[in-house]
């Protein structure tokens, strides 16, 4: 099993742990709620799972820019 960490709005890769022994526990996933866990986390079919988080970029780019979040892809 992989945990891939990806931005959610310019799609680039951050990080992978590659870890048969990982939990979400471990992972903090717990502390989420089941709409955050939708909303965040995706389990692909091959037993991979997809984070979507915020990248240092898109951050930076939404915090000057607020209005960006008004549209569906702002940083592609």
């Amino acid at each position: 099993m992989a945990v891939n960490y990806i931005c959610r709005h310019c799609k680039s890769a951050m990080g992978s742990i590659e870890s048969t022994g990982i939990t979400e526990l471990q992972l903090g996933f717990h502390f989420l709620t089941p709409e955050e866990r939708s909303d965040i986390i995706a389990y692909n079919p091959n037993g991979d799972v997809t984070v979507k988080v915020v990248c240092d970029y898109c951050r930076e780019a939404i915090d000057s820019n607020p209005e960006l979040l008004l549209v569906t892809s702002p940083l592609q």
